[in-house]
């Protein structure tokens, strides 16, 4: 028996950090949105767990670092499975780049091994098996527009009318999400105690006001991502001057660019090679359901 789960990427549309906790995790309100840019996880029965990474993932170590084969541990302990697993993910969303791609490989997963093991885990199980991994995995299992609060983990779908087609911006060289935030502790005097998400951006979601959202984002963390990467600034500096509604997602630094059509693809690559000739350009759309059976 051979599984394949198709696991999408994330952007967050709206990105409100508080200031850190004791326990160091900082509170969150976010508003995420799945898209159609997918790893693909398949797994085979096998003695012993095992895993592989191919596609942008086939330098990666596939060690107990890695989110898949952890989740896969995880999953065998917690349901008490003595059954192994060759687990291989063909990689397509960008690599510590604020997509999740880490967390949707652990979601992929998950599934994967819960269908191969004839588990029949409820989504509320899997649910919080995930936010053990990483506050990004359980709305990886959800996927579609989500409002995520205290680590960006406890989600509420959202009502979000309409569709989002979205020109992603990838550089060579990634970002530490840790560092982002180290950054944004020492240089943000007075991050809220509770951080919110606007209403009228919820109203908006909900009216399927698509411009409204893509030009009131917000990224709290932009400013200190964009601070440490000069080719997330000179592609966010582009986009500026060619008014083109942007946002950096997640924890950056791969540059989030909201179009309103879906043959500009060629157009906008030219433009921001012109700004970083190492910039890589992905077309994909939102929202998108969470990781599933392909």
């Amino acid at each position: 028996m051979t599984v394949s789960v198709r696991a999408p990427a994330k952007v967050n549309l709206y990105l409100a950090v508080g200031g850190i906790r004791p326990d160091g995790y900082h509170p969150l309100a976010s508003v995420f949105q799945s898209v159609d840019l997918y790893d693909t996880v398949t797994v085979h029965p096998a003695d012993e767990l095992t895993l592989q990474m191919g596609g942008r993932g086939a330098d990666l170590p596939v060690d107990g670092a890695n989110l898949a084969l952890r989740a896969a541990r995880m999953l065998a302990d917690y349901a008490g499975v003595d059954e192994g697993a060759d687990i291989f993910v063909d990689k397509r969303i960008p690599i510590a780049g604020g997509m999740a791609g880490g967390s949707a490989d652990a979601a992929g997963t998950l599934v994967a091994l819960d269908r191969l093991w004839d588990l029949a885990l409820g989504q509320d199980e899997l649910l919080e098996l995930g936010s053990r991994l990483g506050a990004d995995v359980p709305f990886c299992l959800m996927g579609g527009t989500a409002l995520g609060i205290e680590r960006g983990d406890r989600l509420t779908p959202l009502l979000s009318r309409g569709r989002y087609s979205w020109v992603f911006v990838t550089q060579e060289r990634g970002l530490s999400t840790p560092d982002v935030f180290r950054r944004f502790d020492r240089e943000v005097l007075d991050p809220p105690e509770v951080p919110e998400v606007d209403d009228r951006f919820l109203a908006a979601l909900a009216q399927g006001d698509t411009d409204y959202v893509a030009r009131h984002a917000r990224n709290d963390l932009a400013e200190c991502a964009l601070a440490m990467h000069s080719d997330a600034r000179a592609i966010m500096d582009a986009c500026t001057r060619a008014s083109l509604p942007a946002i950096v997602s997640g924890s950056g630094p791969t540059i989030a660019v909201y179009v309103s059509q879906d043959d500009c693809l060629d157009s906008l690559t030219e433009l921001m090679q012109e700004a970083v000739p190492t910039a890589e350009c992905i077309a994909a759309r939102g929202p998108v359901s969470g990781a599933h059976i392909a």
